[in-house]
C-alpha cells in the first residue's frame, strides 16, 4: 500500500477542511459532524483516509460498509486539493481503499455520482479505473439530476 496514504487523525482536521473547500467536495463545515463518530467511537466501521504530500494532507477519502449487506462498501467521498489534481492521487486513493477492503473480506465497492456537468470527470475517472456503471436513478439528487452508481468486484 502507498506510504503516502494513512488513516485520518484529529490533527488533520483543519488541513482536511482546506482540501474539502479546494475541491468543492461538500461544505467544509459539515466535516466536524461527519467525522466525529470516527474519532470518538472505537466500534465505528467508517473509514477515513488521507494522502499526505510533504507532511500535509492533500486528499481525503471516506468509505462505509453498506448496512444489511455482506462485504459491500460505499465510497462516499474522494477529493483531491485543486493544486494536487492530475497527479494520480485519486487513483492511488482508490487502489488503497480497494486493497484495504479486500484485506477485510470486502466483496463489492460502489461509488455514487451525479449527472451534473460538474461530475462528468468523476464519471469518466471511475470508468477509467475499472468501475462499471450499474444504475441510474432518475431525479435522485433533484429534479433533472440523476444519481449514477458505479461498482467494482473486489474479490
Amino acid at each position: 500500500m502507498s506510504h503516502h496514504i494513512r488513516t485520518v487523525t484529529p490533527a488533520d482536521l483543519n488541513d482536511l477542511k482546506i482540501v474539502v473547500d479546494s475541491c468543492e467536495l461538500f461544505p467544509s463545515e459539515y466535516l466536524d459532524e461527519m467525522i466525529d463518530d470516527f474519532f470518538h467511537n472505537s466500534e465505528t466501521e467508517d473509514i477515513w483516509f488521507t494522502y499526505m504530500d510533504h507532511a500535509s494532507p492533500v486528499a481525503i477519502g471516506y468509505c462505509v460498509p453498506e448496512k444489511l449487506t455482506e462485504g459491500t462498501y460505499n465510497v462516499l467521498a474522494i477529493g483531491v486539493m485543486k493544486t494536487a489534481q492530475r497527479r494520480g492521487i485519486a487513483a492511488e486513493m482508490m487502489k488503497y481503499i480497494e486493497q484495504l477492503l479486500k484485506d477485510k473480506g470486502g466483496r463489492l465497492l460502489i461509488v455514487e455520482t451525479s449527472t451534473d456537468d460538474a461530475q462528468t470527470a468523476a464519471r469518466g475517472f471511475y470508468q477509467k479505473i475499472g468501475y462499471t456503471q450499474e444504475a441510474v436513478i432518475r431525479d435522485f439528487w433533484k429534479e433533472g439530476e440523476d444519481k449514477v452508481v458505479f461498482w467494482k468486484k473486489l474479490t
